[in-house]
């Protein structure tokens, strides 16, 4: 559990080493709910920041947003960064050019980008779809991705991965049952799930069983470790049952609006 805010320089220091996990929140109460699941870093609204804002969330890395549109000019958005970081952030997420990252960057004001879709530029990309679905796009974004981090950006590098590439093939999808419904057993559970890098996606469920997690490993045997000395000794955990996907279907982050 984490016991102090980590500082830009801890952030930084975690490249390559493990997944960081992050939320918008936008209450007091969602603030303090990612506070309790060990969640790492929190996108807000500045207007949430402030001593009420910490007091909820007092480890939590947080990023205010300077609002594209509100903010026009490289004067206004070093305004909106200082008054942020003021109140509380830890850094702040600007979607201005180059050029105005790299002024607040010469400020010393960390930043946080974003590429792909980007709902105040989706015009761009051909509205509200997934983007970086090929070649071409995906290479698109990379390119972003290199420019923001040359002006300053905070953040890892992303990168878009075939898993059979580079040999994480095998997708399990694993129900899991709870010996009860306590709430600290269940919020343990949770922060177990955020902890292992093969397990990319975990939803409570109604219904028989408690959690659906999906599982990207190499192979059965590493699966077998995975479920054998971590899932099943967990505590909490009273059993699981295990479905190994043949093939992917369909699989798309588009959404129809």
């Amino acid at each position: 559990m984490k016991t102090k805010r980590p500082t830009v320089a801890d952030v930084q220091a975690m490249k390559g080493k493990r997944q960081l996990t992050m939320l918008r929140v936008v209450t007091l109460e969602e603030a303090a709910a990612a506070e309790q699941a060990g969640i790492d870093l929190v996108s807000v609204p500045p207007a949430l920041l402030g001593p009420a804002f910490r007091e909820a969330a007092p480890t939590v890395f947080a990023f205010p947003g300077l609002e594209y549109g509100d903010l026009v000019t490289t004067d206004d958005y070093l305004r909106g960064a200082f008054q942020a970081m003021k109140a509380g952030g830890d850094a702040v997420y600007c979607a201005a050019g180059l050029s105005t990252v790299r002024r607040l960057r010469e400020e010393g004001i960390p930043l946080c980008g974003h590429v792909g879709l980007i709902p105040s530029k989706a015009t761009w990309t051909g509205g509200f779809k997934a983007v970086g679905k090929t070649a071409e796009s995906a290479l698109e974004i990379w390119r972003q991705v290199k420019a923001l981090e040359e002006a300053g950006i905070l953040g890892p590098t992303v990168r878009l991965l075939d898993p059979d590439r580079i040999g994480r093939g095998l997708n399990v999808f694993c129900q899991v049952r709870m010996k009860s419904h306590d709430p600290i057993a269940r919020r343990d559970f949770e922060r177990f799930v955020q902890r292992h890098e093969e397990v990319l996606e975990c939803y409570s469920m109604s219904g028989e069983w408690d959690y659906l997690i999906r599982v990207v490993v190499r192979d059965v045997k590493d699966y077998e470790q995975l479920l054998m000395q971590a899932i099943l000794t967990h505590e909490a955990v009273a059993n699981s049952s295990s479905h190994f996907a043949l093939k992917s279907v369909k699989y798309t982050t588009e959404l129809p609006l």
